[in-house]
């Protein structure tokens, strides 16, 4: 037989974590919606960041003026003064920044519009096969 302090210092019996078993039936396509515009627009504002940052490092190397005197060269007949293409403008800033907003709001606009239709489809198809069974466990 143990003594009171032997029962003392022993540990007590863990319980085991709960589980629950849930199924997914719906997806509200509002909810869904609202959260893919939020999450496309950080990443427009990361996509513009990065791009801006990315020009000013490459101009900064002079990556472009190699770029326009190699096209320029190639472009332009030997002693002539005739200009062939004008590439200079290819790689002014507002140029490329602009192209990546407005690349950058296409991609808001579709990734917005194909996870709302995700969401419908999920709930359609939820109705047919009846969700996804998900188990949550208790943090121990």
């Amino acid at each position: 037989m143990l003594g009171r302090s032997e029962q003392r210092d022993k540990p007590a019996p863990s319980k085991a974590p709960r589980k629950a078993h849930l199924v997914l039936r719906r997806v509200e396509p509002w909810s869904a919606m609202k959260f893919s515009f939020v999450v496309s627009l950080v990443c427009f504002v990361v996509l513009f960041v990065a791009v801006a940052v990315l020009y000013g490092v490459l101009s900064a190397l002079g990556v472009f003026d190699s770029i326009v005197n190699t096209v320029t060269q190639l472009t332009v007949p030997d002693g002539k003064t005739t200009s062939g293409i004008d590439i200079k403008s290819w790689f002014e800033p507002v140029r490329i920044l602009g192209y990546t907003a407005l690349l950058g709001a296409v991609n808001v606009v579709l990734i917005t519009a194909l996870s709302t239709l995700g969401a419908v489809i999920y709930n359609v198809a939820s109705d047919l096969v009846g969700g996804v069974e998900v188990t949550f466990s208790e943090a121990e």
